[in-house]
């Protein structure tokens, strides 16, 4: 069995030695959990209010929901300390992080048990457009959507994959470039109001639940590599014991309980398009680290305005950023927490109940030792 002094520090995040902060505990009476804006909150509220039920319930302490209108109020309140755990989408998830005293404890996982979904650009059933070349043709005739600046599928994965990969700039290709959610992009490609727009494999999910002849009406004609499920964040000065009880719900919630209540959130779960979570860490940003990092390369490369002594100073930089990151990337793949989230995994799947009690008991017990 792991001590908890070893769990603690390998379930400590490696990018969190790139900056410290000094905790102050205290116990809340209340919990406010953030909620990104991928749609409107109206249809937000009705997926995630059972789930806030359910944490206040098994927390004791009354947890409510924060909805904002765009990625940037979440991050925000979180570094006001206004809220206190979120839900984020990786790129949203490294702000966090980074400025807003945010930490990586928890994964989702698909309702397919996957653990990746995918950027899309989409168009209009009956568009001529047909291909991503068709998008690019950067004659200024078209307007386009974009997601949110702190999107990783909306804005991050498109602008590196495809913008800065090719040398583009949206703003000069496109007549229009609207930023939008997720939601308000599927719509407005589905209204004609937008040539083309990103989306993800998720929204298009939920689309082809609430609307399905709509659905039918977007066409996919691009789509990335495959990019990790998101994470959930806690404030890293929540005071230990509430971390504790957090990390127990959140682990616990559809493994655990009678036959009724397995199927309640199970169903709530279902609603949000999830299976039950799986532990994280800050490790799980680091590939999001090396894409940032990348996509100010690629633009660099394509700015004209700098002379080849600045192109090569700035990519010496990013190039020796890029390396360390990777280094973080190996230490992590053989760290002992990554060896117990894979063996909690496997024990879930094989149906081994006690084993998988006894890693969350573990795992929350450390993770209020690691500040």
């Amino acid at each position: 069995m792991l001590s908890f002094r070893k769990l603690a520090l390998a379930a400590a995040p490696v990018a969190a030695l790139l900056f410290s902060v000094s905790p102050s505990f205290a116990e809340p009476d209340e919990i406010n959990f953030g909620v990104i804006s991928t749609e409107a909150s109206s249809n937000q509220k009705k997926n995630w209010e059972p789930f806030v039920d359910a944490m206040s319930k098994a927390l004791g302490v009354k947890v409510n929901a924060f909805y904002a209108t765009d990625y940037a109020g979440v991050i925000e309140a979180m570094r006001f300390n206004k809220v206190q755990i979120a839900w984020y989408g990786n790129k949203s998830a490294l702000e966090a992080v980074d400025r807003a005293n945010g930490e990586v404890f928890a994964q989702t996982v698909s309702k397919d048990g996957s653990e990746g979904y995918y950027s899309h650009i989409i168009v209009h059933q009956d568009s001529p457009l047909q291909t991503l070349d068709d998008v690019l043709k950067c004659d200024k005739t078209l307007d386009f959507g974009i997601g949110d600046p702190n999107s990783t599928s909306g804005f991050l994965v498109p602008t590196t994959y495809v913008f800065a990969a090719r040398k583009v700039d949206p703003k000069s290709c496109f007549k229009t470039v609207r930023n939008g959610s997720h939601e308000v992009n599927s719509l407005a490609v589905l209204n004609k109001q937008v040539n083309a727009a990103t989306n993800n494999s998720e929204d298009l999910q939920r689309l082809e639940i609430k609307n399905p002849e709509g659905r039918a009406k977007i066409r996919v004609v691009w789509t990335s590599p495959i990019i990790p499920l998101d994470p959930i964040v806690w404030r890293r000065d929540l005071d230990p014991e509430m971390k504790t009880k957090i990390y127990k719900f959140l682990l616990s919630y559809g493994r655990t309980g009678s036959d009724e209540e397995l199927a309640q959130s199970h169903a709530v779960l279902g609603n949000l398009l999830w299976s039950p979570f799986k532990p994280s860490s800050n490790d799980q940003l680091l590939p999001i680290r090396k894409l940032e990092a990348n996509k100010s390369l690629m633009k660099i490369a394509a700015d004209e305005k700098l002379t080849a002594e600045e192109k090569e100073k700035l990519t010496t930089d990013l190039k020796a950023k890029i390396a360390s990151i990777e280094e973080l990337e190996k230490k992590a793949e053989t760290s002992e927490f990554k060896q117990t989230v894979a063996a909690f995994v496997a024990a879930d799947k094989a149906g081994k109940k006690d084993e998988v009690a006894k890693t969350i008991e573990d795992l929350a017990l450390s993770v209020s030792k690691t500040n």
